[in-house]
């Protein structure tokens, strides 16, 4: 049977939505172990839980270029 192939999702002033197989990395190329089948990851590099987003952009008033 085949993986789901990866989807990345990039949602306006929040985080990247990661959906289906992917293999996740740190800087020292150490396995970061994942939970859920879709994790959010950070990208205003202010999450508590980096990698992984926690909804800290919104306090912070994080915005994407449009």
């Amino acid at each position: 049977m085949m993986a789901d192939p990866a989807r990345i999702t990039a949602y306006p002033d929040g985080p990247f939505l990661v959906r289906g197989e992917v293999d996740l990395r740190d800087a020292a190329d150490r396995p970061i172990p994942q939970k859920r089948r879709t994790v959010a990851l950070c990208r205003c590099g202010l999450s508590t839980i980096k990698p992984f987003c926690d909804g800290t952009h919104k306090a912070a008033g994080f915005r994407t270029d449009d």
